[in-house]
């Protein structure tokens, strides 16, 4: 059974904050909330560990992993920003959005797109997830807890979640409820923004 951090949604205590990073940077699967849902996440370089993400969400090679970055200055490091996208995110992020953006050799491969070499980066705006991203120093290799059973209403109660995969992750922090709409991707890979998935954030703004 995995541990259970009752951590509190507004000011997160650093303690236990500190006790999750341990949990992930020694290979652990975690679940974690989000400005949107809440979230599976692991090291950016644990195969092992994505390999599990893949058996619970029961996902092929194709699915695209997104890296949960703490701000803007750190998303310069795992991808490639041109002027354009770099005014767009300053203004959406932190925000229930994920940026496909072409990725830099910082990603590893395994969680680039095969032949685009982009990779989708998202800061949420959740105070737990955004202490958890400053304490580990490096994004976190993220994906919505959205079940194959589930037909796009994922959990939004932490007990549900434990009673569903408690034996399948190695920690799962509860942060009180979260929402059901997945973050909106929008696609920058060429400057040009085109919403590619319709979520939580106003998708309306990169539409003329």
């Amino acid at each position: 059974m995995s541990q259970y951090f009752e951590i509190h949604p507004e000011t997160p205590q650093p303690r236990l904050i500190q006790q999750a990073v341990k949990i992930i940077r020694e290979g652990g699967v975690v679940v974690y909330p989000t400005d949107s849902t809440y979230a599976l996440g692991c090291a950016m370089g644990e195969k092992q560990a994505l390999e599990r993400i893949r058996l619970i969400r029961r996902l092929g090679n194709k699915h695209n992993f997104t890296l949960a970055c703490r701000d803007l200055s750190e998303i310069g490091t795992y991808a490639r920003i041109e002027n354009t996208a770099y005014r767009l995110l300053k203004a959406f992020t932190p925000g229930p959005y994920t940026f496909v953006l072409r990725a830099t050799g910082e990603v590893p491969r395994r969680l680039q797109h095969p032949k685009r070499k982009t990779i989708g980066i998202r800061v949420p705006d959740h105070p737990v997830a955004r202490a958890l991203l400053e304490a580990l120093g490096e994004p976190l290799m993220s994906t919505s807890l959205l079940l194959p059973e589930q037909d796009d209403m994922p959990y939004t109660d932490p007990q549900d979640i434990r009673e569903a995969i408690g034996k399948q992750v190695d920690l799962i922090i509860d942060a009180g409820p979260c929402g059901m709409e997945p973050s909106t991707v929008v696609d920058l890979y060429d400057g040009v923004p085109e919403v590619l998935r319709r979520g939580k954030g106003d998708a309306s703004v990169f539409e003329t």
